[in-house]
């Protein structure tokens, strides 16, 4: 396994206002386009059923971003209790608020202001009373122990430089039986540890993507059993800025696991 696991080549408080930043600008300028697929062309990429797209605000679909369908990997059921870690807009949460209905719940965690903002109008907009956001961090989910039957996320790990403890925050909220089941990234060439260093390949969800061997080894040392790492598509390719992802075969991939 590479060492892509150990202390940050970054400063944590410089790289999460550096993350805020640009997804504040997803939040507030999602016209001006980004190193990553954004928006209603991104759905489509990631196979969102239509129908799914078309009962969504507006404002949620436009500043939507991630690198897989998190659904695509397992259904949700009616009156399931559902985290989404890092959830933007809202798209993926409103989404699972109707998948559950009105017997279930969603608890969405961002960091961002301009997101959480933004994801409380579209769930008030939607007219769906099962789903809240709370402001907080992976490494320390805003969340009870055992709450949850299914964790979700999209594209968020791979922001994370302690994933050890984002995915020890994702066992701890899960109940016994439970499953965790996100998108984010894997590499086929490790990130070397000079170009970690730089905060723009982070940001535009490069630098902090491991191998697939790794991130399996991680999930599984969280915890998790039955690890899948489901390849997905190149999801950076035709952005409208430029992105390097493609210089370290960055493609989006699925994770499931279970809690025992």
């Amino acid at each position: 396994m590479t060492d892509t696991t150990t202390t940050p080549a970054v400063d944590l408080t410089t790289l999460r206002a550096a993350i805020r930043a640009e997804y504040a600008a997803v939040a507030e300028h999602p016209e001006q386009g980004f190193h990553f697929q954004t928006g209603a062309r991104l759905a489509a990429i990631l196979g969102y059923p239509q129908e799914w797209v078309e009962t969504l605000p507006a404002s949620a679909v436009e500043s939507m971003a991630g690198t897989g369908n998190p659904f695509a990997l397992g259904r949700l059921q009616p009156g399931e209790r559902i985290v989404d870690c890092g959830s933007g807009a809202g798209a993926d949460s409103l989404i699972a608020a109707r998948l559950v209905g009105a017997a279930g719940h969603v608890i969405g965690i961002d960091m961002t202001p301009e997101m959480l903002a933004k994801a409380r109008r579209n769930a008030e907009f939607a007219g769906l009373a099962n789903v809240e956001f709370r402001e907080g961090v992976l490494e320390a989910l805003p969340v009870t122990d055992g709450w949850a039957d299914v964790v979700i996320g999209n594209g968020v790990l791979n922001l994370v430089p302690d994933k050890a403890a984002a995915l020890g925050e994702m066992f701890r909220v899960l109940r016994s039986g439970g499953r965790v089941q996100f998108a984010d990234i894997v590499l086929d060439r490790p990130v070397p540890g000079g170009s970690r260093a730089d905060v723009s390949l982070w940001t535009g969800c490069i630098a902090g993507g491991l191998i697939e061997e790794d991130l399996r080894g991680l999930v599984e040392g969280a915890g998790f059993r039955d690890v899948e790492v489901r390849r997905g598509i190149d999801v950076f390719s035709g952005a409208p800025q430029h992105s390097d992802a493609a210089a370290f075969g960055t493609v989006g991939a699925g994770v499931l696991g279970h809690k025992p």
